[in-house]
């Protein structure tokens, strides 16, 4: 009996073809995963392209519009150090929170209320110099005769006349000693920077002298209230809640805030 041998081309033409349909699937996506690569190297290895510059045109120094845009946004930075250095405000503010923690009222009047009072009242003591200045500074300068230093030039008079009204004479004589600069024949010759922080000085000493005399009267009432409840056998009742009420019937009984607001502004004229 023979054998007859198994035939096996089939099988192995199924399998080449099979390899080959392998290999040719992986080439595909060997390119498509490498083509994004070469194309980046390609892109690399070209030179690269001169940068435009783009025209930049400076202003000349002598504009007046550009150096008037400089100084009002300076003068924007630093004016809230201006408003609390060279005007009433110091002074203003200080009596205010004397009175409100003479009264007893923590939150009321509220300190956005206090604040804008305070630059009202600051405005209408001001608005003379404020009107001086701009008459002898800014007016020339928006008519672009004369430039922003000689404007600050012109505008230091009037402030350091009106700071110099209210300046303790021994304040002045401190800030000049510790300046070590020599002693001048009148007070409108002093530097600014000596000018300036004694005219806080006096103004902080004013505000306090102001609240001591304020703070009496609401004292005696604190006092007289106290010795009531303790001489009737109220040990449990605190004073204040009876005192603060008497405090406020008494403050606007005598209509205190214009008291108090008339007496800082005839402080002032």
């Amino acid at each position: 009996m023979r054998i007859r041998p198994q035939r096996t081309c089939g099988t192995g033409a199924g399998i080449g073809a099979s390899v080959v349909a392998i290999v040719g699937r992986l080439s595909a996506l060997a390119f498509i995963a490498c083509g994004p690569l070469a194309l980046a190297a390609a892109a690399q290895s070209r030179p690269a392209a001169p940068a435009q510059s783009i025209p930049l045109k400076l202003p000349a120094s002598t504009d007046t519009t550009t150096w008037t845009i400089v100084l009002v946004l300076t003068l924007l930075t630093i004016l809230p150090a201006l408003l609390l250095s060279m005007t009433p405000f110091v002074r203003i503010i200080i009596v205010f929170h004397f009175l409100r923690q003479a009264l007893g009222t923590q939150t009321a009047p509220s300190n956005q209320t206090l604040l804008g009072l305070g630059l009202f009242l600051t405005y209408f003591v001001m608005q003379p110099v404020a009107a001086q200045i701009g008459q002898v500074a800014v007016a020339p300068l928006e008519r672009h005769e004369i430039g922003p230093m000689e404007a600050l030039e012109r505008a230091s008079p009037p402030l350091r006349d009106f700071m110099l009204k209210f300046t303790r004479e021994k304040d002045l004589a401190l800030l000049t000693e510790m300046a070590h600069i020599p002693r001048p024949r009148v007070p409108e010759d002093l530097p600014m920077r000596v000018v300036i922080p004694a005219y806080i000085l006096s103004e902080m000493k004013a505000g306090f002298q102001i609240g001591a005399v304020l703070y009496l009267p609401f004292m005696v009432v604190d006092m007289v209230v106290a010795a009531i409840t303790t001489s009737v056998g109220m040990m449990q009742l605190p004073p204040v809640i009876i005192s603060t009420p008497l405090k406020i019937l008494l403050f606007v009984v005598a209509d205190g805030w214009n008291l108090v607001v008339g007496s800082l502004l005839k402080s002032f004229y």
